[in-house]
């Protein structure tokens, strides 16, 4: 078996070399989750955050993706306004839980991480994003 990789490697670097960047990756991500005080919700998780808990969802989209279509009720911050402190009256709903909501679940982190650290107690991630929840058909905001 080893016999057969490092030709594979020689003949093969830019392949060798994104595919051993990609594993590096995948183990960052997974240690960064396994370390963060954030945790991921599902969606039916979110679901009854919302309607049992009154969790206030922020979208972390651009401006135009949030107006075309988001979460009932959600407002919309991006990564960069949330990172400089620009809370607008999110600052009203420290003692409720914060879903934080990306594209797809992947870009929600950080924001959720400063979140946290901006004093909100309760901040969760939505699994899987915006995108998550559409291809379950939940319900969602659209702009006509």
């Amino acid at each position: 078996m080893l016999q057969s990789i490092i030709p594979f490697i020689s003949n093969h670097p830019i392949l060798s070399l994104t595919w051993i960047v990609l594993l590096v990756a995948l183990i960052v991500i997974t240690i960064q989750n396994h370390f963060s005080t954030v945790q991921e919700v599902s969606r039916g998780e979110a679901t009854r955050l919302i309607n049992k808990e009154n969790a206030l969802v922020v979208d972390t989209r651009r401006s135009d993706h949030f107006r075309k279509a988001h979460l009932p009720n959600s407002i919309n911050l991006t990564p960069s306004e949330i990172k400089s402190g620009n809370l607008g009256d999110l600052t009203k709903h420290t003692a409720h839980p914060i879903i934080v909501a990306c594209a797809n679940g992947t870009a929600s982190r950080e924001s959720a991480e400063h979140l946290n650290k901006s004093g909100f107690d309760n901040v969760v991630i939505l699994k899987e994003g915006i995108t998550g929840w559409n291809t379950e058909n939940l319900p969602l905001v659209r702009r006509k």
